[in-house]
């Protein structure tokens, strides 16, 4: 087995990211305090074509050194918008007929591989702060909320980790839809 050089695995350009059908997520980061984790979210954000990234709050936008460093270019592909407010971009969201989803250890959540999504429908994901997590008042507004299984010691795992796995598992969901 030969390991693929980057010239190999046929990526999209720029201008070839832009054009191309978008998967039916946006992510709403919730007042983040690390760059390099929204680095990270913007890089797996572009893997998966996701539409657009929300950054809220104390949440940096680029550009930024840190934030390009784990980036690497991404932060010029995927569409962002700052907001000041997070709860003002769920309400305008669920206006718009999109679902919002708060990742996050609720009374009565989800978990990850027991939630299943609708055909031809936009979702959000709500990503909280290291600390804190997902704001009340967000998770309150929320249309459902999805915790990911975790079976040792630790309560929580990082954001940057927790996006990368809902994203692969709603990913391979809408995939498996689709046929």
């Amino acid at each position: 087995m030969r390991k693929l050089k980057n010239s190999e695995l046929e990526r999209l350009n720029v201008d070839g990211f832009k054009k191309a059908n978008k998967t039916p997520i946006i992510i709403i980061l919730d007042n983040i305090r690390s760059l390099n984790n929204i680095g990270s979210v913007f890089r797996t954000s572009d893997a998966f074509l996701i539409e657009k990234i929300y950054l809220c709050g104390i949440t940096a936008k680029p550009p930024h050194k840190d934030i390009h460093k784990t980036a690497l270019g991404s932060t010029d592909t995927v569409d962002w918008e700052y907001a000041k407010n997070t709860l003002e971009v769920v309400e305008k969201l669920k206006v718009e007929s999109v679902k919002v989803i708060s990742i996050e250890q609720a009374e009565s959540a989800t978990l990850l591989n027991d939630f299943t999504l609708e055909n031809n429908t936009k979702y959000a994901l709500v990503f909280g702060n290291e600390v804190k997590g997902v704001a009340q008042d967000v998770v309150s507004k929320s249309d459902a909320v999805i915790e990911i299984p975790q079976f040792g010691t630790k309560h929580s795992l990082n954001i940057s980790v927790s996006c990368g796995v809902v994203v692969w598992d709603l990913f391979s969901k809408l995939n498996t839809l689709k046929s």
